[in-house]
């Protein structure tokens, strides 16, 4: 499917469409998942939503894991971000790929201006090394899920 064509459908499908994309990707790194992480790719799984255990990551963000242990292994981890909160310039050792539930968000790379605003649905992507920030713009708290191949780290750009 094209970038044009998946503009022209509506949000809900295009947060279908962004999910089937984002769970074929779990699936293909997840396999490289670890036992020692507690994800079996040979068993289905379901994490429902009230029974999701988030963690403070610091007094502004909190995570929760879908699937393996974002600080160790290859992961799927939920995030909440306070309305009206920016995260410092910062790079990851690896790329990331995200999606945002609810709340509005941004993911300025560094010094760029007029970031798109993403509405929940909407999918970003950010390579291994590459400056960005990551905003709530909204004034209610924001949701989102990510998940990469490898652990989780931030090292802010200074």
């Amino acid at each position: 499917m094209s970038l044009f064509q998946l503009q022209s459908l509506s949000t809900a499908t295009r947060a279908t469409v962004a999910f089937a994309f984002i769970s074929a990707g779990i699936a293909a790194g997840s396999a490289q998942s670890s036992d020692s992480d507690g994800f079996d790719v040979s068993k289905p799984g379901v994490v429902q939503s009230e029974n999701r255990s988030f963690v403070d990551i610091n007094p502004a963000i909190s995570f929760a894991p879908a699937y393996g242990q974002f600080s160790k292994s290859a992961h799927g981890t939920f995030g909440t971000f306070p309305a009206n909160f920016e995260t410092p310039v910062h790079t990851h050792t690896g790329a990331y790929h995200g999606i945002v539930v609810k709340g509005v968000m941004t993911n300025p790379l560094e010094g760029e201006e007029n970031p798109p605003t993403m509405t929940p649905g909407s999918y970003w992507y950010v390579p291994a090394g590459m400056a960005h920030a990551t905003a709530c713009v909204s004034d209610t708290p924001c949701e989102f899920y990510f998940h990469a191949a490898g652990p989780f780290d931030f090292t802010p750009v200074e």
